[in-house]
């Protein structure tokens, strides 16, 4: 049951409430912001507080006809090596999730969906970042030419649910968007999560 909304907050957490005082730009980059916020603690005191501002991404997850999931080995500069994830991309400044999911699936493995279903959003850095990112389905889908973004390499295969499971296990798939994939897969193939399937113009009529 959801929890009543005081001051923009559960009535619950107003007590843990970290209110802004002054909040300052520190680096602007092409599609990231930093910025540093002073803030008051529910306790009176002072602090300070530096995240990063991001434009949300969303996330696909492909299902083939034999039940197996389209999937993507590509290298992450930050960490100075190659994952296992899902497609998924940004998305541009006021753009629906499912015109996001569309696109990046098509531009980064070639595939088209008859239908598609949004599951929920996931938010995968908390504690230093804004960034939100929806979750779809896609399946009925067809293969096409990929069109890769200048500058984008990538690897793109086909994995059953039980690999997927495993490479979580043993901890060659560290990526939480990707985990949390797999937890939204096998609720739904549990009956316990549901999805509902549309087509992708449909879904723009309600989001």
């Amino acid at each position: 049951m959801a929890l009543p909304e005081l001051d923009g907050l559960p009535a619950g957490d107003v007590h843990l409430r970290e209110a802004c005082v002054q909040s300052r730009e520190v680096y602007r980059g092409r599609f990231l912001q930093v910025r540093q916020d002073d803030v008051a603690l529910p306790d009176g005191s002072a602090s300070y507080r530096e995240y990063i501002v991001h434009p949300g991404a969303v996330m696909v997850v492909p299902v083939l006809d034999d039940g197996r999931l389209v999937m993507e080995r590509q290298y992450r500069y930050p960490m100075h090596r190659a994952y296992l994830e899902f497609p998924a991309g940004k998305l541009e400044a006021g753009e629906p999730g499912i015109v996001c999911g569309v696109r990046e699936l098509f531009e980064e493995t070639g595939y088209r969906a008859a239908e598609w279903a949004y599951a929920g959003e996931l938010h995968n850095a908390i504690a230093y970042s804004s960034e939100r990112i929806e979750v779809w389905f896609a399946r009925g889908l067809v293969a096409g030419e990929r069109q890769l973004d200048a500058g984008e390499f990538l690897d793109v295969f086909a994995a059953t649910e039980d690999d997927l499971a495993g490479w979580i296990a043993d901890g060659s798939v560290t990526d939480a968007k990707t985990m949390v994939a797999l937890l939204w897969l096998q609720q739904w193939r549990a009956g316990r999560w549901a999805l509902t399937w549309k087509k992708a113009e449909d879904w723009g009529r309600d989001r």
